[in-house]
């Protein structure tokens, strides 16, 4: 196969944590051929859709885990698979690259779907899920934050569209700062807030559980470090060794069905305690992790997935000849 990485720069990735180099580095293995483009790189022109990149190859050497071929402008229809693994900013520039790489439907099978990626990032999609998920507003006016923290009591206060753990705020109940965080908040952003009731189980650990087409493969569990609220691995968090519990496979149950519908192949949910309150759709973190603890390929699973998907699609050959 050929495959396109469309992501954020590669020299710069953690090699011992980063999902996509792991991921770039089995399809390596099982003989498939690399070629990267910064988001920046991608265009329309004239009815095809083009990145201008490098070929690639990858090996598990820190500071030199990366080589790059000679820089070319490439069709992206005459690839077997773009991997979509993006960074937010949610914003006009990522959702505008997801339009464009839906225009390769039916040519070439972008990872993970880029119409349900659009629609669906990692807060909003688990509102199909009101009864898996803990208490939660999304609002911009500042009296529907009030009123949610005043029957709800102590909550978690973050971005719509953040990442990584940033921007997050644990409000106590007695906590004076909401206005100040709104007006914050709303100096520089005309998104909504995420407002969620505080779940106290999140000082044992936010559970990263991994599903590869809608079944779980295992899952990881992230403990926050010494005086944080955040277990996020990017701002200090630990992972841990741990099992699946029942609540966990229910919940891997109810949505699993709607992922696999959606063409999202590999995804991170994140559950503190009962519930559910991510789905992370963009290449998530854990896959790195998971594997070491439970000894496990699960890179070659993802991949074993995209080429089943792959079988009855036109092959590279035949999509060239006929471009």
């Amino acid at each position: 196969m050929k495959i396109a990485f469309q992501m954020d720069p590669i020299e710069a990735v953690n090699i011992e944590a980063d999902s996509t180099f792991r991921l770039a580095e089995e399809a390596q293995a099982r003989g498939h051929s690399l070629f990267y483009y910064p988001p920046d790189t991608l265009a329309y022109q004239n009815g095809k859709i083009t990145a201008r990149g490098y070929p690639m190859t990858v090996q598990r050497v820190a500071g030199g885990h990366v080589d790059f071929g000679p820089e070319e402008e490439v069709e992206l229809a005459k690839f077997d698979v773009v991997w979509l693994r993006q960074d937010p900013p949610f914003d006009m520039q990522y959702i505008t690259t997801t339009h464009l790489l839906d225009r390769l439907k039916d040519q070439t099978l972008v990872v993970n779907d880029p119409f349900w990626v659009r629609n669906y990032p990692e807060k909003l999609l688990v509102l199909d899920f009101p009864d898996l998920t803990p208490p939660t507003a999304i609002a911009r006016d500042l009296e529907i934050l009030k009123a949610f923290r005043q029957a709800h009591g102590d909550v978690i206060l973050k971005p719509l569209y953040g990442n990584g753990g940033a921007g997050v705020f644990l409000l106590k109940e007695d906590d004076r700062n909401m206005t100040s965080l709104h007006e914050l908040f709303s100096g520089f952003s005309r998104e909504p807030l995420i407002v969620q009731k505080f779940l106290p189980d999140v000082s044992k650990g936010d559970k990263r559980v991994i599903l590869v087409d809608g079944e779980p493969v295992g899952a990881i569990n992230r403990v926050p470090a010494k005086g944080e609220t955040r277990s996020n691995m990017h701002v200090g968090g630990r992972p841990e060794k741990i099992k699946l519990t029942p609540r966990d496979l229910e919940i891997c149950a109810r949505i699993g069905q709607l992922l696999r519908e959606k063409g999202q192949v590999f995804v991170g949910i994140d559950v503190i305690g009962q519930y559910l309150t991510e789905i992370n759709v963009t290449s998530p973190t854990g896959l790195q992790e998971l594997e070491r603890f439970d000894g496990v390929n699960i890179a070659a699973n993802i991949w074993q997935t995209i080429e089943q998907k792959l079988m009855g699609r036109p092959s590279r050959v035949a999509k060239e000849e006929r471009v």
